[in-house]
């Protein structure tokens, strides 16, 4: 639970632990290190990695399982061509963005949509996070990083009454079933 005295790494520890309490399986996702992280920002043009950014890519930066699942995510994925993409998006639009050359992109969905954090919110611990969208600009979605990652957070309860009723009909699970631990009984 977010209390006022968490800080942002034990916010987003405690939404991650309580994912995998509920059936996320640690195994199916990967984490990045900081020698990755740090390339990844440089890539972008990015001064520097908030902290609370930093902490979700160590949990989860290289492979995220279901966690994002149909976004681009990641140090492997976050490349400067997808940070430029996102850039272009916002030509000709009205955004409220501070630094759109500085941004670092978090996300990116079918080349269309993107997550960012704003250049000039870098040197926050927890910035806000913004959509970027083709056609429609920026705003900004979430007041932090650390609700960014809670908001995202799979519904692992949804997903494990989707396998059971996948089983229950005979059907073959679907390839993210191997992320999601059966209910005990």
């Amino acid at each position: 639970m977010n209390h006022p005295t968490d800080t942002p790494s034990e916010h987003i520890h405690a939404v991650f632990d309580g994912v995998c309490a509920n059936g996320l399986r640690r195994g199916s996702v990967l984490g990045a290190s900081d020698g990755q992280i740090d390339q990844m920002a440089a890539d972008q043009g990015a001064k520097r990695v908030p902290l609370a950014v930093r902490e979700v890519l160590r949990l989860m930066g290289v492979q995220s399982g279901l966690w994002l699942a149909g976004a681009a995510f990641g140090v492997n994925a976050m490349t400067a061509e997808r940070k430029r993409h996102a850039v272009a998006t916002l030509n000709g639009l009205v955004h409220d963005l501070a630094d759109p050359s500085g941004l670092l992109a978090l996300t990116a969905h079918q080349g269309y949509a993107y997550h960012v954090i704003d250049g000039a919110d870098l040197d926050q611990d927890d910035p806000p996070v913004w959509d970027v969208v083709e056609g429609e600009g920026a705003r900004k979605a979430w007041d932090s990083v650390s609700a960014w990652f809670a908001g995202t957070a799979p519904n692992i309860a949804d997903l494990r009454d989707v396998l059971e009723m996948m089983n229950d009909m005979g059907k073959q699970p679907p390839r993210w079933a191997e992320f999601v631990e059966p209910r005990q009984p």
